[in-house]
């Protein structure tokens, strides 16, 4: 029996998203202190309210024993960086051990939330380590769930991390805010704790860690530096563009002349000197002119070098002339005319050369993009698409440049959306009256580019009005880009959950028109589509709304990109929490059971208008999925069903509703219902939603549910005890 305690890092700040609207960009109070011990706490940061930008910003100078400390709220910060927009602190280490005294295994998980913060964490210079001798750990946060697993089946050696000798590292994504370390229970150190007594999970910096073996043999891991481990954050002022940030004047950060802004997609905007200046563009003159000619190793020059504003300047003294960036003492002109010579044949010549190696290059990046376009399978997808040219077919095979234009060079203004394969961006083709949605998938296996062509020709044969449809793909590039049809209402996450969603109602009919219309895309890619497809990643996110609100299901290659081979042990999985199959994150076997079950969240989604992982409640309400099986086994369905539609009047067919999404949510995929039997059933309870008169008129029931209307046939009914009811009314005459 495992027992636990959390170890928690919380940023708790103001509402600093707030105070950024608010603030005034003026420069650092008088008298505001600029060091804490031996560490420089540069502006926008500040020990006092009056001394930083706003509270996002504000830091504490405190004695610890006999050593002066920075912290921001409760969190050690060992250095800031204005030139990088990043800050050191010290994070928590997640550990698992065993307990010699009460025989089992004690766990302490650690996270860091830094939500509504300045803060994100940077996914360059951090990584997810995992220490152990049987381990398998992952770190959750409010979008992924990512870790691996760590053996000593090779020898233990200091510097190494394999997997294989007791320890393991997995990349950190860009833009999480929030994560928790945990354990899978099934890996422990139960029989192996008189050697290796302890597992570690954490984030931290990339460039600190050297794997030890005493990390493994001994507490030293855990114990080092007060148990905790350095992690790199990256910071900005607000979460705006550039364009929102300076339409604000008053409150615009960058106001030193000689300052740019700066834009991330994870943490916002914030500000440098411009090329040729240095200090803080935080400050009203702030940022300086370089002084090139002082750093002759940096800023070389062989003659005179004469500063100016953002550059500088190279010449030779009278009588000197610059060849090949020497100072040569000038000669006669008897001489003039061999060197003029010599010097016009050595241009000519490195323009030879120059031409000749970029000829070189642009037939080897050609050579490339061929490579690439085989290996993928192109000469397949191409020769195909010539067959089928006749007959209508209309994917196309893009080239890379027709991509980079038509998304000005995936310019991140152009995002539409990031998730667990990729990031999707919004382009219009150069005939300038199509809009496309590109996905740049992150990566693919070797394997998986062998059949990517093949993959292609089933992807661009599906056509379903509920579906997105594939329009083509690119090949020549070493991860292929799919493109599809651009739909423009966003996703059904933004209906329900988007600040718009408290203005505008969505009605009863409308939910359940949207559900069965993703039912049915789903029931179409599992049992039609041929071979049949797995979607793999079913949220309310991948399923789009066009200029009608008809759905269309989205990203549904996700799962023909992931490793499908049942002999493949994986030991990473990677989802969205909150949807994600619990039998598949026993067995790591996607089926078409676990769209099933995903779908049911969706269901709930819809039904209750909650998000599928709540990270602000509490820690029992976190899942959607869990906190509505409790409602439902406690009879309580009416508090968690939305107030828009819930109703006297409704109240019958939500209890439909949430019947059939108890049966998708069953923890044995085997008990769950097929999509299309889950289609079906939504059509039926829709028509009678539509037609409630057709209770009235035994020939009418017959026509919407298509079956004979007898009390006794549950083939026609199903399990909708609203359908048995209005055929047994009619039987009986009431």
């Amino acid at each position: 029996m495992e027992s636990s305690r959390p170890l928690l890092i919380s940023f708790l700040p103001s509402v600093w998203v707030v105070a950024v609207a608010a603030a005034a960009a003026a420069t650092r109070s008088p008298g505001c202190a600029t060091r804490c011990g031996a560490i420089d706490v540069p502006y926008p940061f500040g020990l006092d309210p009056q001394c930083a930008i706003h509270d996002g910003f504000q830091l504490n100078c405190t004695t610890v024993g006999r050593t002066t400390k920075l912290f921001y709220l409760n969190v050690e910060v060992t250095k800031i960086s204005v030139e990088d927009g990043k800050a050191w602190l010290k994070t928590w280490i997640s550990r698992q051990c065993y307990n010699q005294t009460t025989n089992d295994m004690f766990v302490e998980n650690a996270w860091i939330n830094a939500t509504d913060t300045p803060y994100v964490l940077s996914a360059d210079d951090n990584k997810i380590i995992v220490l152990g001798c049987n381990i398998m750990a992952y770190m959750q946060s409010d979008s992924y769930v990512i870790g691996c697993m760590s053996t000593c089946d090779d020898p233990l050696k200091n510097g190494s991390c394999s997997g294989t000798a007791g320890c393991c590292e997995a990349e950190l994504p860009r833009g999480v805010r929030y994560y928790q370390g945990f354990f899978n229970g099934l890996y422990n150190t139960t029989q192996i704790w008189r050697n290796t007594p302890c597992n570690y999970i954490t984030v931290m910096e990339s460039a600190a860690f050297n794997f030890s073996t005493t990390y493994l043999t001994s507490t030293a891991f855990y114990d080092s530096d007060d148990s905790r481990t350095p992690v790199v954050m990256e910071w900005g002022i607000a979460r705006q563009t550039c364009e929102e940030a300076r339409a604000n004047e008053t409150a615009y950060a960058c106001v030193s002349d000689h300052s740019d802004c700066v834009y991330s997609d994870a943490a916002g905007y914030r500000c440098s000197c411009s090329k040729g200046f240095e200090g803080n563009p935080y400050i009203v003159d702030g940022c300086t002119d370089i002084n090139e000619c002082l750093d002759n190793f940096k800023y070389p020059c062989a003659g005179i070098c004469e500063n100016t504003l953002g550059n500088f300047t190279c010449s030779c003294p009278r009588g000197r002339n610059m060849i090949n960036g020497v100072c040569v003492k000038s000669q006669r002109s008897t001489w003039m005319l061999p060197l003029v010579g010599a010097s016009v044949g050595l241009v000519t010549l490195v323009i030879g050369i120059t031409c000749a190696y970029l000829v070189r290059e642009r037939r080897k990046l050609h050579r490339i993009k061929q490579r690439y376009f085989r290996r993928h399978g192109g000469l397949l997808l191409f020769e195909e698409m010539k067959s089928q040219h006749h007959q209508g077919a209309a994917f196309t095979i893009f080239s890379e440049e027709e991509l980079q234009q038509a998304t000005n060079n995936f310019d991140g203004q152009r995002v539409l959306g990031h998730g667990g394969h990729g990031t999707v961006y919004k382009g219009v083709l150069k005939s300038g009256d199509t809009e496309i949605a590109v996905k740049r998938c992150m990566t693919i296996d070797e394997q998986q580019k062998k059949e990517f062509g093949k993959e292609m020709l089933i992807l661009s044969q599906i056509n379903h009005r509920n579906i997105v449809k594939l329009l083509g793909c690119c090949l020549e590039v070493e991860v292929p880009m799919l493109v599809y049809e651009f739909i423009p209402n966003g996703t059904l996450f933004d209906l329900i959950h988007g600040d718009h969603s408290r203005q505008q109602h969505v009605s009863l009919d409308t939910r359940l028109r949207i559900a069965y219309e993703s039912a049915e895309a789903l029931a179409y890619l599992h049992s039609c589509a041929s071979p049949p497809i797995l979607h793999g990643d079913v949220k309310s996110t991948n399923i789009l709304l066009d200029g009608d609100y008809t759905a269309k299901v989205s990203d549904f290659g996700a799962s023909i990109l992931a490793p499908n081979d049942k002999s493949q042990f994986v030991t990473v999985v990677q989802g969205t929490c909150g949807y994600l199959d619990p039998e598949y994150m026993q067995t790591y076997e996607l089926t078409d059971k676990s769209d099933v079950y995903s779908f049911g969240v969706v269901l709930l989604e819809l039904l209750t208008g909650k998000k599928a992982f709540n990270l602000e409640g509490p820690e029992n309400d976190r899942s959607l999925s869990m906190r509505f099986l409790y409602a439902m086994k406690e009879n309580k369905l009416e508090d968690i069903v939305d107030d828009q539609i819930k109703n006297s009047e409704n109240l019958e067919y939500l209890e439909e509703i949430a019947e059939l999404a108890r049966q998708c949510l069953e923890m044995s995929g085997v008990n769950r219902p097929s999509m299309k039997e889950v289609a079906d059933k939504l059509d039926r309870l829709r028509k009678i939603m539509q037609h409630p008169w057709a209770h009235e008129n035994p020939e009418e029931l017959d026509k919407l549910l298509g079956e004979p209307s007898t009390a006794n046939s549950t083939a026609t009914t199903g399990n909708f005890s609203i359908t048995k009811r209005a055929a047994m009314g009619l039987e009986s005459g009431r």
